[in-house]
């Protein structure tokens, strides 16, 4: 199954490439919006590149938001990398009296710490990467959705969670980034045949077993480099007791692993539609479930090549 991805980084691409006309500013909104004036350390899990998109051309009150959360930020990692160098300092002085597991362990330990905090700090500071765009279950990502004849980008979750679901079912299912071809009809009836998304996505990402049984992340890329259109299955979920905020959420649809994925060492493939079903796809009230299956059996079948990931 699809654990990650690295979305389309250029939103100009991701226009040309699904025809979108424009983003729903108030799904984004409401991303970041009910959070403030609460705890900044649970803002809301975006791609930093989101983030500059968003302090570049964004809402104000949204862009104000994120510059206050990095600022705290900024401060805290800054701190921290303060005392863990200081641990890492301490612990090299231990180790030049006498090696002991305890004095090893705080300079690997700290070291690393050291690293992940100036990363961060790094892209606070405006550095890009590749991981500026990286998404995993639970982070938020572009989502190209129909919508009153137009096609809208929305910030949506990744990880499902069903409209008149509990809160919990997202521990109880936590495998719901990823909806099984073979189980839409049934487990995802609800959303399948209703509510239809795109995701644009230039890199899906991998856990495989390697040949020494430790686990291995593999990096999957069209060789023709055009974007993925990632077939999508998302919900629109709301709190009865108005204690949590409304939640919007999607499923990537994986589906029997091409055959270089397969000999990569894994059983499933995004399913990457070409661009004339886009709009059968994103419209599906109009279509028969069979009409709909069609579409994935006419999916686009670059060749897939793989590299481990950092």
């Amino acid at each position: 199954m699809c654990y990650s991805a690295q979305v389309n980084r250029e939103y100009k691409k991701f226009v040309r490439a699904t025809g979108g006309h424009g983003m729903d500013i108030h799904s984004y909104v409401k991303v970041f919006w009910w959070q403030q004036g609460k705890d900044p350390r649970k803002r809301p899990k975006v791609p930093r590149g989101v983030e500059r998109d968003l302090l570049a051309s964004g809402p104000p009150e949204v862009a104000d938001l994120i510059r206050s959360w990095d600022a705290w930020e900024t401060d805290q990692l800054t701190h921290e990398i303060f005392a863990q160098r200081r641990r890492v300092a301490d612990a090299e002085r231990a180790l030049q009296a006498k090696a002991t597991k305890k004095a090893a362990e705080d300079v690997r330990i700290g070291s690393n710490k050291v690293a992940a905090a100036q990363r961060r700090l790094d892209a606070l500071k405006g550095k890009e990467s590749d991981q500026d765009w990286r998404i995993y279950p639970g982070v938020y990502a572009p989502v190209i959705v129909a919508e009153g004849g137009q096609r809208m980008v929305k910030l949506m979750r990744y990880q499902c969670r069903p409209a008149g679901k509990p809160a919990f079912y997202d521990r109880k299912f936590p495998g719901t980034y990823n909806a099984r071809r073979d189980n839409l009809e049934e487990f995802w009836r609800a959303q399948f045949g209703q509510h239809h998304g795109l995701l644009v996505a230039d890199v899906f990402f991998e856990n495989v077993e390697g040949p020494d049984g430790k686990n291995r992340v593999l990096a999957f890329t069209p060789r023709d480099r055009e974007p993925m259109l990632i077939a999508c299955l998302w919900s629109a979920w709301a709190d009865p007791t108005g204690r949590e905020p409304d939640l919007l959420s999607f499923a990537a649809i994986t589906d029997d692993p091409e055959p270089e994925v397969a000999a990569a060492g894994h059983d499933r493939t995004v399913i990457n539609i070409k661009p004339e079903h886009i709009d059968a796809w994103l419209n599906p009230g109009s279509q028969s479930l069979d009409a709909l299956q069609a579409i994935f059996d006419d999916k686009r079948h670059p060749y897939y090549e793989h590299r481990e990931a950092a």
